[in-house]
């Protein structure tokens, strides 16, 4: 189905986002598109919600399946602004938000759906899930110029490290860090400072008065927390191709990358547990 806005879309028929957990898709552009929504559906997301601009077309068979929303700049403030009035209008359902040519996994999510992971987290009183974003690229961008590669996919398997995270008096928050890693560590150079850490709290239960920041964190602090007091708890990955096609279609950093393969590239193998087993999601008490 589709609807011109969400205001249409929650108008019309309330009953399409009165359950969840509910997966908020923002097409930037056409890359992986149909892919990105097939793998949502799969993990068994109660609705797929399309962001994306009028004249970009889906497979008939993901069309049939996701609600899609007219939103012609799917990105920056205008995409922040929009996971909020969808969280406003879906008082305590679990929201999940990512762009095109963006996969999230979870541990075990091969077998368990994302209901049942979101059920346990719940009951661990816990409100919002840390998600890495890891990054992914072609190896070949002579072959994948745009550097979005789903046969080819390669993730590097080392240069992960965690900094403090400081209050607005420079002292470091409890049970926050920033997190970095990936191609904007490496190729930081082309990457604003602001945008380099990889963390986001891309999976949150929508309350009153928690708004989400620019930089993907939210209002509410306790949010923002990679696990309770007491013991870790689950996170998650947002396995993205995302900074590789930035880096290879803007005009400082396209001319100047002959490649993104190095030394620590591994085959990604779209599995969580190679995901565990690098150290890039944490199962906590979940089994």
């Amino acid at each position: 189905m589709q609807f011109n806005s969400f205001e249409t879309l929650a108008a019309s028929n309330p009953a399409l986002i009165a359950k969840g957990p509910l997966a908020l898709v923002f097409a930037e552009d056409k890359a992986e598109l149909d892919s990105t929504l097939r793998h949502h559906l799969d993990l068994g997301f109660a609705q797929v919600l399309a962001f994306m601009p009028s004249d970009f077309t889906l497979a008939y068979d993901v069309a049939e399946k996701v609600l899609r929303v007219d939103m012609e700049r799917p990105s920056g403030q205008p995409m922040i602004d929009m996971v909020n009035r969808v969280s406003d209008a879906c008082p305590d359902q679990w929201l999940y938000y990512c762009f095109n040519a963006e996969y999230l996994m979870y541990p075990f999510c091969e077998t368990r759906t994302v209901g049942e992971m979101l059920r346990f987290h719940a009951e661990e009183r816990r409100s919002a899930m840390l998600t890495y974003v890891v990054d992914l690229y072609a190896s070949d961008l002579t072959k994948n110029s745009n550097a979005v590669s789903i046969e080819g996919a390669m993730i590097d398997k080392a240069g992960y490290y965690a900094l403090a995270r400081p209050d607005e008096n420079n002292h470091p928050r409890e049970r926050q860090l920033n997190f970095y890693g990936g191609l904007r560590w490496r190729f930081e150079e082309h990457i604003p400072e602001a945008k380099r850490k990889i963390d986001r709290i891309s999976i949150f239960r929508a309350k009153p008065g928690a708004k989400l920041r620019r930089n993907f964190t939210f209002s509410d602090e306790e949010m923002n927390t990679y696990s309770c007091e007491w013991h870790n708890n689950l996170t998650a990955a947002v396995c993205s191709f995302r900074a590789a096609k930035a880096l290879t279609t803007n005009p400082g950093s396209t001319h100047a990358i002959k490649s993104f393969h190095w030394h620590n590239s591994i085959p990604f193998e779209w599995h969580s547990r190679q995901l565990l087993d690098l150290g890039l999601m944490e199962p906590g008490q979940w089994f």
